[in-house]
């Protein structure tokens, strides 16, 4: 029998899995994920940025942990040697509501103990020549890194503690006893047993599918994943002067995602977005990407249509914008007119497992439901990256709890 068993090789999963080992040298643990790779889906589809966590609740779970996995970051980053920069934010307003928001974010982000500067308009002109607004916010801590090497990293130490990572390995079923749990795993046609003392679920768009079968997914506090799909474009290697920090527009409060962004990578490009348009698939990166079992669930799930009579006209505008890259552009050129319809190349979409409740809520905060001795990471979208390592302690701390 195993020690623990964590399912998904995310960076959340592979962090819980690297604490443990941390915690308890010697332990039985076994990283199962159902890809051929680790970091396949969310972690490897992101804008490789290290929050710092401004937007956030204050006292919220993703206020803490942002802060403090920023910094956990950065010090694995460069224990491992993974590169990472320091590149800042500057969250730019670029009309008189935009404005108010943006006094009313920086009280936010003092709140949550960061260190941030108001900028005037035509300060914002001398620090990015190119992008233009009324004011903005300078926030010191924001960074970018690549966070499939952290995962490949962290895979290796937990294969270096003496735990076990299984890629194309799926979970088909959770039983749950009252001394171990056992899971079904499936693996080329084949199904087997595997018991452990605890079970860690960080299943991101999964993660309702992999809570139901633990019996945390019914009734009054049902939640389901409904999929965002998050469209990037990358700018030609002749813009990648076209700014020093990262570039963000003021968030609307009533949505849970940031708006169209410009980073600079890690490898020195630039990448455009993301959008949030509602995915027809969970893991379908390919724009029209259908999935009958997917879109069968959340359709039949009364919280989604509560959220599309409160959003439709926030989902038709997204979706109009998907297909025209005209009316995408015209989202960024709020902050950066220069850029024209030809300066959109291709990149590779993303799609973040937004956990939605049976009232139509949709859930903002990390969310964590648990058995005696299950441990399921229900929502996890951004800033999860940057969050990793806090949110394995959290998880860690509350499995052990549990059992």
């Amino acid at each position: 029998m195993r020690d623990v068993v964590v399912v998904g090789g995310g960076i959340v999963g592979l962090a819980t899995a690297y604490e443990v080992l941390r915690r308890r040298p010697g332990a039985d643990v076994l990283v199962v994920e159902k890809e051929a790779e680790v970091a396949r889906h969310q972690t490897g589809h992101n804008s490789g940025v290290i929050h710092a966590g401004v937007y956030y609740e204050p006292g919220s779970l993703k206020a803490r942990f942002c802060r403090e996995g920023a910094a956990a970051t950065r010090e694995y980053c460069t224990e491992k040697r993974i590169p990472f920069s320091d590149t800042g934010k500057l969250v730019v307003a670029t009309n008189p509501v935009e404005v108010q928001r943006l006094e009313q974010l920086t009280t936010r982000a003092r709140t949550n103990g960061l260190a941030v500067t108001p900028v005037s308009g035509g300060e914002l002109r001398e620090r990015e020549p190119h992008v233009t607004g009324e004011a903005a916010l300078h926030v010191h801590a924001t960074g970018i890194t690549d966070y499939p090497a952290v995962c490949r990293a962290l895979a290796s130490d937990v294969a270096g503690a003496g735990g076990e990572v299984r890629t194309s390995t799926a979970v088909t079923a959770i039983a749950e006893g009252p001394a171990s749990v056992t899971l079904t795993l499936s693996r080329d046609g084949w199904e087997s047993p595997e018991s452990a003392r605890l079970v860690i679920v960080c299943g991101g768009l999964q993660a309702d599918r992999l809570a139901a079968m633990s019996g945390l997914n019914s009734g009054a506090d049902a939640f389901q994943i409904v999929p965002f799909r998050g469209e990037y474009y990358r700018l030609p290697a002749s813009r990648n002067d076209l700014i020093d920090a990262l570039i963000y527009p003021v968030p609307d409060p009533g949505l849970p995602f940031l708006g169209v962004h410009l980073t600079r990578m890690v490898d020195g490009g630039i990448t455009v977005g993301p959008n949030a348009v509602l995915g027809l698939s969970r893991e379908g990166y390919r724009k029209g990407s259908v999935d009958v079992r997917d879109l069968a669930t959340y359709v039949g799930f009364p919280g989604m249509w509560r959220v599309a009579r409160t959003h439709w006209r926030t989902g038709l505008a997204e979706q109009r914008d998907s297909w025209r890259r005209s009316g995408y552009l015209r989202l960024v050129q709020r902050y950066c007119p220069e850029l024209t319809v030809d300066d959109l190349l291709p990149e590779e979409a993303g799609i973040r497992a937004q956990a939605v409740l049976r009232d139509g809520t949709l859930v903002h905060d990390f969310l964590v439901r648990r058995t005696d001795r299950t441990v399921h990471v229900c929502n996890a979208p951004s800033p999860a990256a940057t969050s990793a390592f806090p949110i394995a302690r959290h998880v860690v701390d509350l499995a052990t709890a549990a059992a």
